[in-house]
This record gives C-alpha cells, structure tokens and sequence, in this order.
C-alpha cells in the first residue's frame, strides 16, 4: 500500500516530484508499462514520467531487494529502445530506514555493461523542500526530521490550509498512510482529521475493492453472508491502510471487538490494494 500510495502522489503531482528531482517542475505525465514491453511490468511499485524531452523512472520502495541493480539496468534499455532520443532519469526511493548496503547500490556491473542510477534514501532528505510542495508533503515524516510526531503537526497545519477540497482530502489520506511506517496509528489519528480523509479517492478505492469482493463471495454464499462478507473485506482494507480501528468500526457498521479480531488477520495479509488515479488537480 505504501508504493501504490506513492504512486498515486506522483501520478497526480509530477511537477512536485520533478521540482525535487531534477530541480525544475517540467510538465510530466504517465508513460503506461505496456508501452515498453509485453514483458510484465512489475506495477506494484514502478512509474514512468515523460515529458517532451526526458523519461523519468521512480521506484517507491520500503525494503531493499538484490534484484533491483539488474532490474534498472533492464527497464534503461527497454526505456531506450523506445525513446532513443530522450534522456532517462532513473531513481529508487527507499522510503523505510535500513542498514543493508543495497540501500547504498546505485548501479549493475557485468562484463559487458556498466549502468547507473539514482538512489535516495528519504531518512537522509531535509525535511524543509517536502514542505514546500503539495505532492510531497505526505512523505514528511520520513525525512531526516529528529521529531516525527511535530513533523506531522506541521504538515497537518498546511493540509487544513488546502483550499482545493478534493486535493486536501487526497493528501491527508496520502499522509496518514505513509506516516504509518514511522509513527503510531494513535499519533497519526490524533494529528489528521478523519473526515477529511473520507472523501479520498485512495481510502474510496479501498472501499470499492473490499465491497468487489465482499460481492463475489455473496453469489456464492447468499445475501446475507455476502453483506456480512463485504463489510469484513472492507475492515481488512481500511485496517491494510493503517486506519484506525475506531474509524473502521465508523464505516462498515462493524463492533470494535470484531475489527479488532480483524486486525490481528490484517497484520498476517499483503499490503497491496491498487489506487486508481483521478484527474489532476492544481496547486492552491
């Protein structure tokens, strides 16, 4: 949920993250995988950027992986063998603090081919540029900020200042779920007001893909045990996206004590529901 949650930032505030990026906000938007290749994509955590004259690639990661060297090195070659004329700026952004010396990688090295890329390891980033963009705001917390609890204060104040609803309730939604990898679900439910995040296209897709599958069951199971199944897919969900407990029971009509015996499921389960992209909003 965190890769698809940055995904969705980056997809719908491209000018922020390339601001960040490559330090000036060129007009960017979504290259499909599909365009690249018939080989599959791996979609949970990889987007593509493009503009007139560059292809930008981000991997969102929260742990490291010993295929990822290669794996840029592959995606460069199919970028250019489809963009021969573009530059191609490539980055993975570990978003969760490790030792591992992967974290470090940043390029493949065979006999035959040398490759480099761009690595950023958010805990080393001053947490002062992502409080001036709108899209990285979410991604505060996971600076290098010596409190993260008064790190979320302060982005919970800008986000009550975001006068465009829409986006307001996106980035409040974006922030508590990313703000789950360094702080408490307590912390985050005291500092972000819930009714904003209601209205989210991300906490909405959650909703929608708990009620799909709730149905599904309920064909096969009768009416009434699909009722009770879709409410139970849609806890797991929302409690997947580290919402609170309390805000759970809120939404699906479900006992405290029943999203609570459905937590301890969600602990055991992937954290990967997909997050669908609305049209673009402007800054304020």
């Amino acid at each position: 949920m965190y890769d698809n949650t940055c995904k969705f930032l980056a997809e719908n505030f491209p000018e922020d993250f390339a601001s960040w990026l490559l330090g000036n906000p060129i007009p960017l938007t979504k290259l499909e995988p599909s365009e690249l290749s018939a080989e599959p994509i791996r979609a949970d955590s990889v987007i593509f950027l493009e503009s007139s004259e560059i292809v930008v690639h981000l991997e969102f990661q929260t742990k490291t992986d010993d295929t990822m060297a290669y794996r840029m090195a592959n995606y460069w070659l199919r970028l250019y063998g489809k963009y021969p004329t573009k530059a191609i700026h490539q980055t993975v952004i570990y978003l969760k603090r490790t030792n591992s010396p992967l974290a470090h990688q940043t390029s493949f090295k065979s006999k035959q081919l040398n490759h480099e890329f761009n690595v950023i390891r958010l805990w080393e980033q001053p947490t002062d540029i992502f409080q001036q963009y709108l899209g990285l705001l979410p991604l505060a917390v996971l600076t290098k900020t010596s409190d993260p609890e008064k790190t979320l204060r302060d982005v919970a104040r800008q986000i009550d200042n975001i006068a465009d609803k829409r986006v307001q309730s996106n980035v409040a939604a974006s922030t508590a779920i990313i703000s789950g990898i360094a702080l408490d679900k307590a912390i985050i439910q005291r500092l972000l007001r819930s009714e904003i995040m209601k209205e989210s296209v991300i906490y909405q897709d959650i909703l929608l893909e708990g009620e799909a599958k709730g149905e599904a069951k309920g064909k096969a199971e009768g009416k009434a045990e699909g009722k009770a199944e879709t409410a139970r897919q849609i806890a797991l969900n929302m409690l997947l996206a580290n919402v609170s407990t309390d805000l759970v029971a809120q939404f699906t009509g479900l006992t405290l004590k029943q999203v609570q015996k459905l937590q301890k499921i969600s602990t055991k389960l992937p954290k990967t529901p997909k997050s669908s992209k609305p049209k673009r909003s402007q800054k304020p």
